[in-house]
């Protein structure tokens, strides 16, 4: 090893540390995921039980508790609030970015591991990510290192090695990934590799020793909980979690339907501008110059082919469903760029044009973001949605400057595709990683809280008000869980009811309610509700104590 190069994990761990760490908490927590998850841990935190997820203090059948407890470790040594929530994330940041260099660094040399490392911390979503307190990053970083031991394991049988420690490290992660998100974990590590597989004509890849040694390491670490919660409450979490899942994947869940296509054209706007040199590598002719990373290359094929198809063909799509790809494109990206620094082909025209059109756009949009409150008044008599005109409505300070972030984006990504363009390759990629990088750390604190200001602000700060208030608060018509984190909700408080039960229900304490104003004209119908407040589109109400008339 060089001497300068025993420096590069320190320097890693440095730049992610001071990208990923501050200002965790400078902005409210988001619903739904954020805020849900974050409630589980709060709720394990107040009960002591850790072996059963809650919301609301009642079972949550949805996610198996390991995010969760590194929420709630978070939380005992921070506090409860949005740092800590988020806190497991930017560490686990970290800890990716360190994985991918040494990852790099065995599959070829340093300059891999750096080229990786980097186009995983230069893209948009996989650097926001890290940023969030919602699952994803942890369950991605398990499922990612199974599938990168799978592939050690095929290597040595290949090499007529036949021992069972990657194996069964393979099992390991897999099987805490099941503990993170449940099986789908498995799933996607398996699908991952039976599509290697099926690339080597279902030739022998692993000896019986070895595929035993992963099931039985994958089975005994999900095991440690599934187990437990199994004997002590039979199999409801496994029978409501596989009902849950076939609703995901098969109806159009709480509004979250969207095209087929609707995945791939997030990995391409949300991974630029890894994902515009990664289209490179797939469709490009290639030189095999790296035999293993050749061969890793198919691997990570096969596992974007599989996140691509599963999550398109699954009725609900949301953005992070796909975010496992962000492994394998980041991976393509940089082989890609590795070749172009070894020569074995220039830079398309194609990717600098793509790149230049995409990085212009993204830009243009933030200018046109930053002065969204100074022309309104102009917008909003083309919104047809009264909700989303009392948001617009909400007093948000801007400082006018904010557009300058716009056009250093689009400065920053040109001159380095111009770079690019005239084979100057080092050097515009750490340009493009470097200011997708501070783009997306001076967007979340430039835009992030404004944007939270005009969605959710006047919602949250409501129901901060009640905390520490022995009070029954909810919302009517839509689902938040800010009523449960933001009021600091005690166990003693019962869970919250639909609002036709409500009616008819003395909760024997003071009762709050949110309500979007497109709702309005129906809460008037009950005028034991009093109407306390209105701002930015949610309309609040009090209902002091039951009427006698209507008790039942």
């Amino acid at each position: 090893m060089l001497r300068s190069e025993k420096y590069i994990p320190l320097c890693i761990f440095l730049v992610g540390a001071l990208f990923f760490i501050p200002f965790l908490g400078s902005v409210h927590l988001f619903d739904w995921d954020e805020i849900n998850f974050a409630e589980s841990a709060r709720e394990m935190l107040l009960t002591g039980n850790y072996m059963q997820v809650q919301i609301d203090f009642q079972p949550f059948t949805e996610k198996p508790p390991l995010f969760f407890w590194l929420q709630a470790l978070s939380m005992q040594v921070f506090g409860v609030g949005e740092f800590a929530a988020r806190f497991p994330n930017a560490i686990t940041g970290i800890i990716v970015l360190l994985t991918l260099y040494y990852s790099g660094k065995k599959l070829k040399d340093t300059k891999l591991g750096l080229l990786w490392a980097g186009a995983y911390f230069g893209a948009l979503l996989p650097h926001l990510y890290f940023k969030s307190g919602i699952i994803d990053p942890v369950f991605n970083f398990f499922m990612f290192l199974a599938i990168r031991h799978l592939y050690q394991s095929t290597l040595d049988f290949q090499g007529g090695k036949f021992g069972i420690l990657h194996p069964v490290l393979s099992g390991i992660f897999t099987g805490l990934a099941i503990l993170t998100k449940g099986p789908v974990g498995f799933l996607v590590v398996f699908l991952s590799f039976a599509g290697y597989w099926m690339s080597q004509r279902f030739r022998p890849v692993a000896r019986f020793s070895q595929v035993a040694g992963y099931a039985l390491s994958t089975l005994l670490v999900s095991a440690l909980w599934y187990g437990p919660e199994t004997i002590q409450n039979g199999p409801v979490f496994l029978k409501e979690f596989i009902i849950r899942q076939i609703e995901i994947f098969t109806t159009n869940d709480a509004g979250h339907g969207q095209p087929f296509y609707y995945h791939f054209v997030v990995l391409l706007i949300g991974c630029f501008p890894v994902s515009i040199i990664a289209l490179s590598n797939i469709f490009g002719k290639r030189n095999s110059f790296i035999e293993n990373s050749d061969q890793f290359r198919t691997w990570m094929l096969s596992t974007l082919a599989v996140v691509l198809t599963v999550f398109s063909i699954s009725t609900t799509k949301i953005v992070h469903y796909s975010s496992m790809a962000y492994y394998p494109l980041s991976y393509l990206a940089a082989l890609e760029i590795y070749r172009w620094t070894n020569q074995d082909q220039g830079v398309r025209k194609w990717v600098i044009f793509s790149g230049y059109f995409i990085g212009f756009m993204l830009g243009f949009l933030m200018i046109l973001l930053s002065f969204i409150d100074r022309y309104k008044d102009k917008i909003i008599p083309f919104i047809k949605d009264p909700f989303a005109v009392a948001n617009l409505n909400a007093e948000v300070h801007w400082s006018g400057l904010e557009w300058l972030l716009g056009v250093f984006f689009i400065l920053g990504t040109g001159i380095s595709w111009w770079w690019l363009y005239k084979q100057r390759i080092i050097r515009g990629a750490t340009g493009l990683f470097a200011v997708t990088a501070i783009t997306v750390m001076l967007f979340g604190l430039i835009f992030v809280p404004r944007i939270e200001s005009y969605t959710q602000g006047a919602n949250i700060r409501f129901f901060q008000s009640l905390k520490g208030q022995k009070v029954y608060a909810g919302t009517v018509w839509y689902k938040s869980y800010a009523p449960l984190f933001y009021t600091d909700k005690q166990a003693e408080i019962p869970p919250f009811v639909y609002f036709e039960e409500l009616l008819h229900k003395d909760v024997g304490m003071p009762v709050y309610l949110s309500v979007k104003n497109i709702h309005k004209e129906r809460m008037e119908a009950h005028p034991e509700f009093e109407l306390i407040g209105e701002e930015n589109g949610f309309v609040f109400y009090q209902r002091s104590q039951m009427p006698p008339d209507i008790i039942k």
